[in-house]
């Protein structure tokens, strides 16, 4: 019987202080390979770029699917264009090294997203702030679910690898929803042991797509992003990439 292994046995004797989650998914591949398994892992990627390194780690121990769920995107044309280059890195890695990491798309929702921040009254939180937890967990948990209904044994996120986000957050976030769910939360922060150096190596080896804003119109409006001109931008790459407005890139 395949051994799932709880993020929590392995920071009991960690309280109090600050924990490395780079090292604690280190020490758990470990055990993996001793116990000769391969598990199942949904990670959710916020964009082809934090995919890279964490990818490039994770699919020597784990059997990989990328889950891309990011209906806090906007504009649709801007989701489009990501999940497009999320797909395409992908089939690029698996040529390229061998692995099979397979590609789930999420419907796009982006009226939820919305509708949650602004009953959440967070819309004005500076970046970094409760908004950008809120989104954590909302995709956090939406993965856990997806994980769940098909089976993984675990579900993690990638986005840990960016320097300008919060992994001590993210990880405990991710604890929590496991609590509700069958699949283990997969604990990272692939910024580390050089992962984002590495993943600035590898946006440049697979010429990917690297955006200007994390997706969200609150946050694109606080760095003065025009997203009119996003819109544009991104409109011109679906057209050139024939893909359909209506129908999400499976």
């Amino acid at each position: 019987m395949k051994q799932v292994h709880d993020v929590e046995t392995y920071t009991r004797k960690m309280k109090n202080q600050k924990i490395n989650y780079d090292k604690v998914l280190r020490r758990m591949t470990k055990d993996w390979e001793k116990e000769q398994i391969k598990p199942k892992v949904l990670l959710h990627s916020c964009c082809a770029p934090c995919s890279t390194a964490s990818l490039e780690f994770l699919a020597e121990h784990a059997d990989v699917t990328i889950f891309f769920s990011n209906s806090n995107i906007h504009p649709k044309s801007e989701y489009m264009r990501r999940a497009n280059e999320q797909k395409m890195f992908i089939e690029q890695f698996n040529e390229r090294t061998g692995h099979s990491v397979g590609f789930k798309e999420d419907d796009y929702r982006s009226d939820l997203f919305f509708k949650r921040m602004k009953e959440e009254g967070l819309a004005d939180e500076p970046e970094g702030g409760l908004r950008c937890a809120s989104c954590f967990d909302m995709r956090l948990d939406r993965s856990a679910e997806i994980a769940e209904r098909e089976g993984y044994d675990y579900f993690g996120s990638a986005i840990t690898l960016s320097k300008n986000k919060n992994s001590q957050l993210i990880n405990e976030l991710g604890i929590r929803v496991q609590q509700n769910y069958t699949p283990r939360y997969l604990p990272s922060d692939f910024k580390k042991s050089n992962g984002y150096q590495r993943s600035i190596e590898m946006c440049k080896e697979y010429d990917v797509f690297r955006q200007c804003y994390c997706g969200c119109a609150f946050a694109a409006e606080k760095q003065g992003i025009d997203l009119r001109e996003v819109n544009k931008e991104a409109m011109q790459y679906v057209k050139e990439h024939d893909l359909s407005m209506k129908k999400p890139v499976r």
